[in-house]
């Protein structure tokens, strides 16, 4: 088994709030992924005390163990349950109620002898590499149906379509936004390799256009998952008349999480 990481802040002077680690549990029989990409919080604030990486690393490190700790929980029943530890963890401090306490988005996979599992939730993607070469990405693609006009930028939105009915939705403080993600499961047999992505390495295929997912997932799988942010930042500095990222932040956190199996 192979298992390769890499994550790099947007701005060095600012905290990386994207999340990754990758589980194998001592008995050698499968293992689990966690992917998080933080939301920046606006400076209206959040209602919080606590940062965005205060906040993935608690829901992060609670969706790793109970992912290899709770085989008989499923993935919408790890998140809901990691959601409310999470929450419980402040609620007495914070006001949670808050259109933006601290959230991020989710990839999860877990994988046995038998199956592979995956979730996803909001704008990261996960990429699972068939036994013949072929990739499926798997998509929440809800936030691009928000319309144009209630996004502040091209990748913050309106707190009034976040969580809400005909918007999206992102882990924040409600176990019940579990039952939102995308879902599935696959033969084990039938899933070679997989690639976890937050949204800031996938630019290289949804702002700069420079392939198809399969393509990235072969950048990623020969050159590993740093060489792929590093074309991304080689990208997004080069695009100074802004043909490619619009009104996009110039450089956003990225992590990609790559497991060959």
């Amino acid at each position: 088994m192979r298992i390769e990481l890499a994550t790099a802040p947007g701005d060095p002077e600012r905290p990386n709030e994207d999340f990754a680690s990758v589980a194998l549990p001592a008995s050698g029989k499968g293992g689990a992924l966690v992917l998080l990409d933080g939301v920046t919080p606006p400076r209206t604030g959040t209602g919080c005390m606590h940062s965005v990486p205060w906040f993935t690393a608690r829901l992060g490190g609670t969706l790793g163990e109970l992912s290899v700790s709770r085989r008989d929980m499923t993935l919408p029943e790890v998140l809901a349950a990691a959601l409310a530890r999470t929450a419980e963890a402040h609620a007495s401090t914070c006001d949670l109620s808050h259109l933006r306490t601290p959230q991020a988005t989710v990839v999860l996979a877990r994988w046995d002898a038998e199956r592979v599992e995956y979730l996803v939730l909001s704008d990261s993607v996960l990429l699972l590499a068939g036994p013949t070469g072929e990739v499926t990405p798997v998509l929440d693609d809800r936030l691009t149906w928000v319309p144009r006009a209630s996004l502040v930028s091209d990748e913050v939105a309106d707190a009034t379509v976040r969580n809400r009915e005909g918007g999206f939705f992102t882990a924040a403080a409600d176990p019940a936004v579990a039952a939102r993600a995308v879902t599935g499961s696959l033969p084990r047999c039938g899933v070679r390799a997989l690639a976890a992505l937050t949204d800031g390495a996938g630019r290289w295929v949804e702002k700069f256009h420079q392939g198809d997912w399969a393509d990235c997932l072969a950048v990623v799988a020969k050159e590993g998952p740093q060489s792929l942010i590093d074309r991304v930042r080689a990208l997004e500095s080069a695009d100074t008349d802004r043909a490619h990222l619009g009104r996009s932040k110039t450089h956003d956190d990225a992590a990609v999480v790559y497991a060959e199996l």
